[in-house]
Order: C-alpha cells, then sequence, then structure tokens
C-alpha cells in the first residue's frame, strides 16, 4: 500500500508539473511562428522580435528545402522563402500567400581575382543556393550581357555558408548568393564584385514573407498585425546603424563584412508591386525555372 501511495502522489506531483508549464506558455494560436534563414535578407523579420503589439516566434532553418517543407506543411505560418521556390509550390497548388518583401537590390555576383568579365565565367564552375531562385536569374542575366547562356558554365548548388571557402579554394569561379556571404566572399577568399544585382536587373525581387493560407485564416488578426510591423520594420532598418545591430543578433561575422553586405541592400520598399512581380515571373519563364508561374492576382496579397 505504502508504494502504491508513493506512486500516486507521484502522478499527481507530474500533473502538476505539466499544467504550471502549459499554464506559462502561449497558446499557439496566440503567437504567430515564422521561419527563417540567418542572413540580411530576414532582416525586417528579425526586427519583429520584441516589438510591441505582436507576438512571434522566429523559428531558424538551415537549408531551403528544409524551411520551405515547414511552411507548406503549416509546421510554421510563414517564412520569409526564396520567393521562385514559393511561387512554384503555389503553383502545384500548395495554400501560398506572398505579402510583403523581404529586401530589394542586395545581390551581388562575386568571382575569383582572375575572373575579369563575363566571358571569362565560360567553362568554369559557378555556384548559386537553389536553381529556384533570383541568383540563378542574375547569373542568366550577366551570361548574356556576354553573348553566353546557361550551358556555358557548370552550374552547382551549394549552401550559402560553403561558398566563400569554396572560393577560396578554386573549387568554384564564382557565386551569386544571399548576403552577407557576398560580402564574405570579399574579405576570406579575395574575391571581387563583377555585378551588383540593380546593374542586372534593377528593384529585383529575392525573398519575400509568405504565409501559409490556412494558418492565415485561422489567425488573421494576429497575422495583420505582424505584416504591418514587418513593413514597418524594413523603414527603419535604412539606419544602417541599426541595420548593423540587428544583423548582429543573428549573424555571427564582423561588423566589416556585414556593413559592407547592409551597403548593398533596400529594405524600405517592401511592397509587391504587380509591375515587379510581372516582371520576375517574365524571367521565371525565360530561364525555364518555372513554366508556370502563379498570377500576381492569386499569389500576392490585395
Amino acid at each position: 500500500m505504502h508504494n502504491f501511495m508513493r506512486r500516486v502522489y507521484y502522478l499527481l506531483f507530474v500533473a502538476a508539473l505539466a499544467l504550471a508549464v502549459s499554464c506559462g506558455k502561449k497558446e499557439s494560436k496566440d503567437v504567430v511562428r515564422i521561419a527563417y534563414l540567418p542572413i540580411t535578407h530576414a532582416l525586417p523579420l528579425v526586427e519583429l522580435q520584441g516589438a510591441e503589439g505582436v507576438e512571434v516566434e522566429l523559428v531558424r532553418y538551415g537549408s531551403w528545402p528544409e524551411l520551405l517543407d515547414a511552411l507548406n506543411t503549416g509546421r510554421v505560418d510563414g517564412a520569409s522563402v526564396l520567393i521562385e521556390l514559393a511561387m512554384a509550390a503555389k503553383a502545384q497548388g500548395i495554400g501560398l500567400t506572398a505579402v510583403a518583401l523581404g529586401h530589394t537590390d542586395g545581390n551581388v555576383i562575386v568571382v575569383a581575382e582572375g575572373i575579369n568579365s563575363v566571358e571569362d565565367l565560360k567553362g568554369k564552375t559557378f555556384a548559386i543556393p537553389h536553381r529556384a531562385s533570383s541568383h540563378h536569374i542574375l547569373l542568366q542575366e550577366a551570361l548574356a550581357r556576354g553573348g553566353l547562356s546557361i550551358s556555358d558554365v557548370n552550374v552547382v548548388e551549394l549552401a550559402p555558408p560553403e561558398m566563400p571557402s569554396a572560393l577560396s579554394g578554386g573549387q568554384i569561379a564564382g557565386y551569386c548568393v544571399a548576403e552577407p556571404f557576398g560580402a564574405m566572399g570579399l574579405k576570406v577568399a579575395k574575391g571581387k564584385v563583377l555585378y551588383r544585382s540593380e546593374e542586372l536587373w534593377p528593384n529585383s525581387i529575392c525573398c519575400a514573407l509568405v504565409l501559409n493560407d490556412a494558418a492565415y485564416k485561422q489567425k488573421k488578426a494576429l497575422i495583420d498585425k505582424v505584416i504591418t510591423a514587418y513593413r514597418d520594420n524594413g523603414k527603419q532598418l535604412e539606419d544602417k546603424e541599426k541595420a548593423l545591430v540587428t544583423a548582429k543578433r543573428i549573424l555571427s561575422q564582423p561588423d566589416d563584412v556585414l556593413s559592407q553586405s547592409l551597403k548593398w541592400i533596400d529594405y524600405s520598399r517592401l511592397d509587391i508591386t504587380k509591375e515587379a512581380y510581372s516582371d520576375l515571373a517574365d524571367k521565371v519563364r525565360r530561364y525555364k525555372i518555372l513554366d508556370n508561374p502563379p498570377a500576381f492576382e492569386d499569389f500576392v496579397a490585395k
């Protein structure tokens, strides 16, 4: 009997402890969960932490496929994601809506010291983070300037943190990727900028804040507040000193690397305009990234 009572008391203690823990947590319906990768393109999202009137849980991922799977399956409510990946998922019937950009401009084509023109890339290996990306488009725009096509280079997909060391080691002749890895290439690999994105594609679209439709329907009032705060954050991040402080919260890079990265990027215009989206849709078709990009009206929030 003594052992039986001890077991009862133990179970009651465990139940009470679980209840206390659950009471200390906010219900998932009261929190907006948003996925991101640790890149400068996600800074408007990072600024949401601690913002007045919004409850946001940021969920960090290590790769785009992993992040996109979480978004598509509803494990997160939204994500800062390569917009082409979200477009492809939408075209396949996944319920996603793009509500804002992560930034405009801010991508660079970094090449090794011996590459002096885009023509010098012929026959060389060039890295991008994903074939469904604006970095792939920027590469093809650059190649076209030299009379080359994508078949003239060996395109490989690499994880962004691997690119500077791959350039330094001679495994690749160049790369295009989200920041701060372009700026890292200048310092770590003694690379140089062949093109900035605005030289090839002014006001280019790259990353966007994309929502899972089911989550948006369930948490609309909360998420609308998050969207408003997110857009406001972009304007605040035009203060580059403030942006540097934010970047250091998620990126373990020297200040000079982060500052260089932030010089290239623009957070002031986060609206997805029909004109800019139509230009993007034309490019994903032209460069065979996606045959059937979703219509603006079906994919972008009004």
